[in-house]
């Protein structure tokens, strides 16, 4: 295999992804990691300061060889999916609620979440998976700086909400070579009720741009699988269809009409969901073949259905 890929071997080989790794470090002397902003001081096991309640370790709900990701992630081997606990967001209908809110899960320092990384590799994975990365960036490159010296050689997947900071991301150029971002709202009234984050809208828009920026459309391999670019999920709300055009819009004319876009149509009322009229309801099969549409009549070109 290429050292040019996957991408942070290069950046091992010269010692920038070491640097990379003692910027982000420091910077938990005084939070800003994700667009909350909260400036906590997070050099210390337990944070409470901090928007995502997560210190100076990452907490590690579980890590498995993951068979019902995207076809071209799981491939035959599995996406070594790590799910990181407590998030930045605050969905009302997280599925994954426990994880998410209620913080299921073990700290881990870098040498265990570098075995985790090893051990999926072991298995036979196609890739690292990384579920809700944005909180704990700094932990996570300095876990990776101790696999790639231990012989890691998978791409990374940064599986995110898709509320990042530019900074941040900006410490992931040249070390992602996958990103797949969440696009969930993009009316910030909706975004603030149903997530207390009423800029998401303007700050999935800037993130999107930028991961595509550094790693482009998706490219798969002879064999189906994602080698590098974006691949974008939208979970189609019940009543949520204007919002679904103009984000499915966006993606076609401000970033590529060949962005990999992933419409799922599994949503459920979960977590705190019933207590919110609009969405406390399955999602019917007529509007998720109308947003199957509305994809299409806006241009886009590379369509799945999640």
């Amino acid at each position: 295999m290429s050292l040019a890929w996957p991408s942070y071997l290069g950046l091992f080989q010269t010692g920038q992804l070491a640097c990379r790794v003692h910027e982000a470090v420091d910077a938990l002397a005084d939070c800003s990691c994700c667009p909350r902003l909260c400036h906590a001081d997070r050099r210390h096991d337990d944070s409470p300061r901090s928007y995502c309640r997560t210190g100076r370790l990452a907490v590690v709900s579980s890590a498995f060889p993951h068979h019902g990701e995207e076809d071209c992630l799981r491939g035959w081997g599995g996406s070594g999916t790590i799910f990181l606990s407590n998030c930045n967001l605050r969905c009302v209908f997280c599925q994954n609620f426990d994880i998410s809110w209620q913080r299921q899960g073990r700290p881990v320092a870098e040498e265990q979440l570098a075995d985790q990384m090893l051990r999926l590799q072991e298995l036979g994975c196609h890739n690292i998976n990384l579920v809700t990365p944005s909180h704990v960036v700094p932990q996570i490159l300095e876990a990776l700086l101790v696999a790639a010296e231990r012989g890691l050689r998978l791409p990374l997947v940064y599986n995110t909400g898709g509320y990042d900071g530019l900074e941040t991301l900006r410490w992931l150029d040249g070390v992602v070579d996958i990103y797949m971002p969440d696009f969930k709202f993009w009316n910030p009234e909706t975004a603030r009720e149903l997530a207390k984050a009423a800029d998401y809208p303007d700050v999935a828009r800037a993130a999107v741009k930028e991961m595509h920026r550094q790693v482009g459309d998706l490219v798969l391999d002879d064999h189906g699988l994602a080698q590098r670019g974006v691949l974008v999920r939208h979970l189609v709300m019940p009543g949520g269809l204007d919002e679904t055009r103009e984000i499915l819009r966006f993606l076609a004319r401000e970033v590529s009409p060949d962005t990999f876009v992933n419409l799922m149509p599994q949503y459920r009322p979960e977590g705190l969901a019933s207590r919110f009229p609009t969405i406390a309801r399955p999602l019917s099969g007529s509007e998720f073949q109308a947003a199957m549409a509305i994809a299409r009549e806006e241009g886009l070109r590379r369509l799945a259905r999640g």
